[in-house]
């Protein structure tokens, strides 16, 4: 008998493990649906695994649903008396919450305290606001490992190939930039160039360290000077936007100072 809850589900366009109580892969799906015929639309939602309680099963379950249609859930979920972490089930519905629809072929696994999200989204903007949405429902004790892929075209991926992934650094506890950090400005005023007129929102964000409202105040300062450093490099202030979230969507565990690393960042949205 397993010592803690185990869920799955497969998804047309999303596909979860929770290890701790759901699963959803893709080919459940097609094997659910006879194949690769089927629409994305029209393929089934397969949740399978273990969970502690029937009230557990009745709500993921009932999240599924609304999230993806009554007639597309196919329930497999076994109850048993597993030992699951406090407050799991509240965790496990805090992450099926509704940017999931972003993500095709994935699979969502939730192994103890481990958490791990993968499959396609369309661009890099969507590939962290799944994983930041992902970690918000799970809770600061859940490592989330974010191994969505975006795909490639669009303005917003000009952008976010330019970035890479990397940090714009600022000085300890202010907005003040750092050399590293307006090397990589120059570069994203390049590509900034590129993008034409579409508007692009700058946002701030920081690791959970500190009062959330001075965090937040810092997050949109940190913005407000990473535009004005790109108005000096000749991005038009008409075509710039800023706003500031603080602690809010993290994308990694604030208890690691990696985590509080990756959490504290500056993204470029084009809206």
């Amino acid at each position: 008998m397993r010592t803690h809850p185990v869920l799955a589900a497969t998804g047309p366009l999303t596909s979860w493990l929770l290890a701790i109580g759901l699963l959803l892969s893709p080919a459940a799906a097609l094997a659910q649906s006879g194949g690769a015929s089927g629409t994305a639309a029209e393929k089934p939602v397969v949740a399978t695994g273990t969970v502690p309680d029937e009230a557990t099963r009745a709500a993921i379950l009932q999240r599924l649903r609304e999230l993806y249609g009554a007639n597309r859930v196919v329930d497999r979920i076994e109850v048993d008396a597993v030992i699951a972490p406090p407050n799991w089930s509240d965790r496990v519905l805090g992450m099926l919450g509704p940017d999931l629809r972003q993500v095709s072929g994935g699979e969502l696994a939730i192994d103890g305290n481990s958490v791990r999200i993968s499959g396609q989204v369309g661009n890099e903007a969507a590939r962290q606001q799944v994983a930041s949405a992902i970690a918000t429902g799970a809770g600061p004790s859940y490592v989330l490992k974010n191994s969505l892929v975006g795909g490639g075209g669009s303005k917003q991926d000009l952008l976010d190939q330019t970035l890479a992934d990397r940090i714009i650094e600022f000085k300890s506890g202010s907005a003040t930039l750092t050399d590293g950090g307006r090397a990589i400005l120059d570069e994203m005023a390049v590509a900034l160039e590129s993008v034409g007129q579409q508007q692009v929102q700058v946002i701030g964000h920081t690791d959970s360290v500190g009062s959330r409202e001075s965090n937040i105040a810092l997050s949109l300062q940190r913005a407000i000077a990473v535009k004005a450093y790109l108005e000096q490099r000749g991005v038009s202030a008409d075509n710039l936007s800023v706003q500031g979230f603080g602690p809010d969507r993290p994308v990694a565990d604030n208890d690691s100072d990696d985590g509080r690393a990756r959490n504290r960042r500056i993204e470029f949205r084009v809206m």
